[in-house]
């Protein structure tokens, strides 16, 4: 039985208070990057299966064209953000370094790059496998992060019924502030598609908005724009990393526990990232797919720090560019923020549908702190929201006894990087339970 949504917590246990750093980024409006020469489209851009191509090199594509359809169910399609022709179908760098098969697009400079897509599809006549049918169609991801194919969750187990539907706007990274930037600007739209979720869910399920109370012009504009007659309500949150972790989110609202190998939706909720929902109200209301991401470009090595709209596939370094470049003691450029985000390995790897933000640091912010022993102080697993034991996860990793790791439940680790930051020994926790995981899927 979920208790009533008058006795929110507003809390969870554990956790850090980095510092915050939005302040470069948080009251600039968001613009419109041009477009440009050049574009890639990792078909990898999601977790699960990777998208198959529905074109060929010299074909000719419109903007928000599907070119790539799923390759399974735990997969999405994949749309063109240009109007020009398919060049190449290949290998690509991807953000992390690695080479993913993706489609090169060239745009045409002379096309006005409307779009002209097809009818949006009425969500209101569909079968609820139509329903995620349409919405896997849509390419939406989860744009907090994971980015999981939005429709995978709205497929739900006969029986499940679900109580609660929660908006996430945590937004609980430093610097990153394209969240925030959609709550401000975007109220409407974020409002019309929990309206469309809550009622392709029965209608019954209660909509809260969870948001931190570092962002009260947020807070303020959902309020104003709320109907008395339906059971929307916006909670304001304490500010701590990482609420905007599901379970983190779903404690702190419902004052429940998510348990180990269950989801959500088997409490009867269901979780979004207020981005995605926007993105759907978008799909179901005007046909548009996902083919744009709002970016945080910020960061002490960011000449001019900003909130973008950006096509998917364009190269970091042009949008680097449109915001006057990197400084030049910059050392590091990350994909996502500097919790959880990926080093850039190239600046000509493309913008996908994960990327939250674009962070420029200098020496000073990247200088790796001189690693000491472990004195056993505790601090990790006081930080540790997921009550693990990170130093003891640590130093098996250095030993590689990976076999043991899984028994201490490495795997429900989220990489928060709460530990690394809290460890006064500068032991690189995360990086080592990374790397064990990464061995241990390899293994399986």
């Amino acid at each position: 039985m979920i208790a009533p949504a008058t006795r929110f917590r507003r809390g969870f246990a554990h956790g850090i208070h980095p510092h915050e750093h939005k302040v470069l980024t948080a009251g600039l409006p968001t613009q419109r990057m041009p477009f440009v020469d050049r574009y890639v489209l990792p078909l990898n851009q999601h977790l699960g299966v990777p998208a198959k191509p529905l074109v060929t090199p010299g074909q000719r594509v419109r903007r928000g064209q599907r070119i790539a359809a799923p390759g399974a169910f735990v997969s999405t399609s994949l749309h063109s953000p240009v109007t020009g022709w398919v060049r190449t179908i290949g290998h690509h760098r991807y953000p992390g370094g690695q080479f993913s098969k993706a489609i090169e697009i060239e745009a045409d400079p002379y096309a006005t790059q409307r779009l002209d897509g097809e009818p949006p599809p009425d969500w209101r006549t569909l079968s609820p496998d139509d329903f995620v049918t349409a919405l896997q169609d849509s390419g939406i991801v989860g744009l907090g992060g994971a980015a999981l194919p939005a429709h995978v969750k709205y497929s739900l187990r006969e029986g499940i019924k679900i109580e609660y539907l929660i908006a996430n706007g945590a937004e609980c990274e430093p610097y990153l502030t394209n969240d925030h930037r959609v709550m401000v600007e975007r109220a409407d739209r974020l409002l019309r598609g929990i309206e469309i979720l809550r009622t392709r869910l029965g209608g019954t399920a209660e909509a809260i908005i969870g948001i931190e109370r570092n962002k009260p012009d947020a807070i303020a504009i959902l309020n104003r724009q709320l109907r008395p007659d339906r059971p929307v309500r916006v909670v304001p949150l304490r500010v701590k990393y990482p609420q905007g972790d599901s379970k983190m989110m779903i404690k702190s609202l419902l004052g429940l526990e998510v348990p180990a190998g269950l989801h959500a939706a088997d409490l009867g909720i269901i979780m979004n990232n207020v981005s995605t929902i926007a993105a759907i109200a978008d799909w179901f209301d005007t046909g548009m797919p996902y083919i744009d991401r709002m970016v945080t470009v910020s960061g002490p090595g960011i000449e001019r720090p900003s909130n973008l709209i950006v096509p998917l596939g364009t190269p970091v370094r042009e949008v680097l560019r449109y915001c006057g470049g990197l400084s030049d003691d910059t050392r590091e450029v990350l994909m996502g923020g500097p919790m959880m985000g990926t080093p850039i390995a190239s600046l000509d790897a493309p913008i996908i549908k994960s990327s939250s933000g674009i962070l420029a640091f200098t020496a000073g912010e990247t200088a790796r702190p001189r690693e000491y022993p472990c004195i056993r102080c505790g601090r990790c697993l006081e930080a540790c929201p997921y009550f693990l034991n990170p130093s003891r996860l640590a130093r098996l990793a250095k030993a590689r006894m990976y076999g043991e790791m899984k028994h201490i439940q490495i795997m429900e680790c989220v990489e928060c990087g709460s530990c690394t930051y809290a460890c006064p020994s500068g032991i690189p926790i995360i990086q080592l339970i990374r790397t064990a995981k990464r061995a241990l899927r390899g293994q399986r």
